[in-house]
């Protein structure tokens, strides 16, 4: 789908590829994108042998939890893409909680879409994208949840969906999560439906009016955790009465 078509995708648009093993999944989707592959192609591995997080992390990858990517072409206009890690992280939600026991903890949102229980991570998102030698822009959105077994706490405490007592299979789940994410994007509807994006984000955010720390590439800030503005930068009210606008950190509650 190119830029300038304004129609939204819908479920029929998408189309899943399991893989027994990958490097990483992302990089998969990247690969077939430079080989003319079209938007809406999920990529799902067992296991991935090369998996990475923000900042070139590496990224906890043994079998039993879910590991996916999706691959977008042209998803929106370049000025309303900032909002897409807003609607993933809805549509990761989504797919999360309808999994989980009712008598379980809330599924929140840590900005900008990490997924919580209990405060513990149980989901990394990464969105990543180029532009390709056709001039379509690649965008791919790489989800790893913590079915059944989780990392060494690194940055964040973690945990799985079965501490949870979550039942459900990695396949399972990535089918709550295929149409959860068809059903947000359309919601998005390439940037034009963020303020219903927000709304629902918003509702099932966690820490906003708490005191929060933002580690960024070159310090650390804290303030209270004031919401976001109307393009989803975070807002951090400061104690000298000031409010600053954050593009991307890594947030800690308390």
């Amino acid at each position: 789908m190119r830029a300038d078509m304004p129609g939204r995708m819908s479920l029929d648009d998408f189309r899943h590829e399991a893989l027994a093993e990958v490097g990483s999944t992302n990089t998969e989707c990247l690969e077939r994108a430079r080989k003319g592959a079209l938007s809406g192609l999920w990529i799902t591995a067992g296991r991935q042998t090369g998996g990475r997080g923000r900042r070139g992390r590496a990224w906890f990858s043994e079998p039993g939890n879910l590991y996916a990517s999706l691959l977008l072409i042209d998803p929106a206009p370049m000025e309303r893409l900032g909002s897409l890690p807003l609607a993933v992280a809805v549509a990761v939600q989504e797919a999360v909680s309808r999994i989980m026991p009712l008598d379980s903890p809330d599924v929140l949102i840590k900005w900008p879409n990490d997924i919580l229980i209990d405060r513990r991570k149980i989901c990394g998102i990464l969105i990543e994208g180029e532009t390709l030698a056709d001039g379509r822009h690649a965008v791919v959105i790489g989800c790893g949840i913590n079915v059944a077994v989780a990392p060494e706490a690194g940055l964040y405490p973690v945990a799985t969906l079965r501490g949870f007592g979550a039942s459900a299979s990695p396949d399972e789940l990535f089918a709550w999560l295929f149409r959860s994410m068809a059903e947000t994007l359309a919601l998005w509807n390439r940037g034009r439906g963020i303020s219903a994006v927000m709304e629902r984000w918003k509702s099932v955010a966690g820490g906003i009016g708490e005191n929060i720390t933002v580690n960024l590439p070159d310090r650390s800030i804290s303030g209270r955790f004031a919401g976001i503005d109307d393009t989803g930068l975070l807002k951090l009210e400061t104690d000298d009465g000031g409010t600053r606008l954050i593009a991307a950190g890594d947030v800690f509650f308390g």
